[in-house]
């Protein structure tokens, strides 16, 4: 019987203060769930952090998480945005560093302007390009870059919000 694993978004509003961090990667951990991609910021309080945990699992135990979550005392809310029934915008940032000689340094330039990247540096040997979108932009964007050469490459997470005048907010 095949498992039924589903990627879920969760979006976290926290106390901005140490350990925090580390007891909601423990819980991940102790249901031996991975995180695909983690981001965490101040918000407009200092004393608040937003958390965009990017997991995949089967429903039933993302539940499970969810519900745990809710309980850490440092945690003030918590909204998984694949099952509140709304609809979301979430974007990534991903720099890429390739190859970028004769013919390869226009094909890179082309591409970066096709998925309206910024070249944010440049050397003689390599460019630096920068991209933001949902995931499957960023995936097109260095699945072309593959064939200049990818020297190194840096990504974010997914950041996401609630579409709209809904918001994840401290009530």
């Amino acid at each position: 019987m095949k498992e039924e694993r589903e990627k879920h978004i969760i979006a976290l509003l926290v106390e901005n203060k140490p350990g925090v961090l580390a007891r909601i990667a423990g819980l991940f951990s102790a249901k031996n769930y991975n995180i695909l991609s983690l981001t965490v910021g101040e918000t407009t309080d200092p004393e608040v952090s937003r958390m965009t945990i990017v997991t995949e699992g089967h429903p039933l135990i993302i539940e499970q998480i969810v519900k745990q979550l809710r309980k850490l005392i440092d945690v003030i809310k918590v909204m998984d945005l694949t099952e509140v029934g709304e609809k979301y915008v979430e974007r990534e940032l991903v720099l890429v560093k390739v190859n970028a000689k004769g013919e390869s340094r226009a094909e890179a330039m082309r591409i970066a302007q096709i998925f309206r990247g910024n070249i944010v540096d440049v050397s003689p040997d390599t460019l630096t390009i920068e991209f933001t979108g949902n995931e499957e932009k960023i995936e097109a964007a260095i699945n072309l870059l593959k064939e200049c050469g990818i020297r190194e490459l840096a990504r974010t997470g997914k950041v996401a919000m609630l579409r709209g005048t809904k918001s994840l907010k401290i009530s």
